[in-house]
């Protein structure tokens, strides 16, 4: 690496949603054009994927969407997955199974509420050698004050649970946001793992309370755990990744508003903000900003590829690099899928998706 350029072999997403149908068409091919060679993709569509031809179909269709990008895919954790459907699907390639406390984030209707009815599904992937990616937060409970900011430590003793129970099951804390749940995963096996993503390298509470387009679960925490999550990374720690969680929302669902949806009151009071921030077309140049802005530079290459890919067991495509040179260059304001360009945008048919850092300045690009 020298100063105005670097060298990133084969980098590596380990949490992305691409989506179905139109939405998929628009945002898939923008891993690759985010500097992005591999990339594991997220079940919750409707339906969820249970089964492994399901999962398997789903990444045949991303393959053709975008064939210079390698896909891995996963299973949705739901009481019809059986220890020989995982048998079945780690046969076929499926790598991992994902976990989603019910109704915590989007498409999470059909989540779980108890893990020990799911510990012969956990027998079976220790002994397949599969994933299984944790979503660490539990449902919002007023009564046991339980809400967002807190939902996040509330989950990490299932998460020792689990692991007690099948150390050699390689588990992933997924998209950590609090200083809890760094401490946990350090002090935890060499088969628990954590993703990290780069809008929360970045933002606070104050940075989403009332900004609808910094809107994610889970939401971004204090100072402190921004910095606990910072520290990790500055340090090279080898069991926390990248994993972007870009998560694209049409801008009708991101900044909804009530005038646009009529009047009612039950329009009023159900104008909510959909939960996903979206980072996948300028994912590698962001997390090189991010990381040289908080003197973890140098750091890239492992946060990106390396420690993700020994993890998950996956060696770099050989051959395969990107290169980052130094020019600032302005995220674009929105993106639109090419059928749609003509389209107005009063009526809130036309998609398009605004992205993270929209309008802003990037450190850095990406080399033809």
């Amino acid at each position: 690496m020298s100063g105005d350029r670097l060298t990133i072999p084969s980098p590596a997403d380990f949490h992305v949603h691409l989506r179905q149908g139109e939405m998929s068409e628009l945002v898939t091919p923008h891993v690759a054009k985010g500097g992005i060679d591999l990339a594991y993709v997220m079940p919750n569509l409707v339906p969820p994927l249970t089964s492994s031809e399901q999962t398997i179909a789903y990444i045949e269709q991303l393959q053709k969407l975008a064939p210079q990008t390698k896909f891995l895919g996963t299973l949705y954790l739901h009481p019809d997955l059986t220890p020989e459907e995982i048998k079945r699907a780690a046969k076929a390639g499926v790598r991992g199974v994902k976990s989603y406390p019910r109704g915590v984030t989007t498409n999470s209707d059909s989540g779980i509420e108890d893990y020990e009815v799911y510990y012969p599904v956990f027998q079976a992937m220790e002994e397949a050698n599969m994933v299984l990616n944790l979503h660490g937060e539990i449902p919002s409970d007023a009564d046991k004050g339980i809400c967002v900011l807190n939902a996040e430590p509330q989950f990490l003793s299932h998460l020792e649970k689990i692991h007690k129970q099948f150390p050699r099951l390689r588990i992933v804390l997924e998209h950590a946001t609090t200083r809890a749940a760094v401490d946990c995963v350090r002090r935890l096996g060499d088969t628990v793992a954590c993703t990290i993503t780069p809008h929360h390298l970045e933002l606070i509470v104050d940075d989403w309370a009332g900004r609808p387009i910094n809107f994610c679960k889970p939401v971004a925490k204090l100072p402190d755990d921004r910095a606990a999550l910072r520290d990790v990374i500055r340090e090279g720690h080898p069991r926390f990744f990248l994993g972007s969680d870009s998560a694209p929302h049409p801008l009708a669902n991101k900044y909804p508003s009530a005038a646009s949806r009529g009047s009612t009151e039950a329009l009023v009071h159900n104008c909510g903000c959909a939960a996903g921030i979206y980072t996948s077309p300028i994912l590698l140049p962001l997390c090189a900003t991010l990381l040289e802005s908080f003197g973890a530079l140098d750091q890239l290459p492992k946060f990106v590829s390396e420690n993700g890919r020994k993890f998950y067991q996956e060696p770099a495509s050989e051959g395969r690099q990107v290169v980052l040179r130094r020019v600032r260059n302005k995220v674009p304001e929105v993106y639109v899928h090419d059928k749609h360009t003509n389209r107005s945008d009063a009526d809130g048919q036309k998609l398009q998706v605004v992205p993270f850092y929209a309008g802003k300045e990037l450190a850095w690009e990406i080399e033809a």
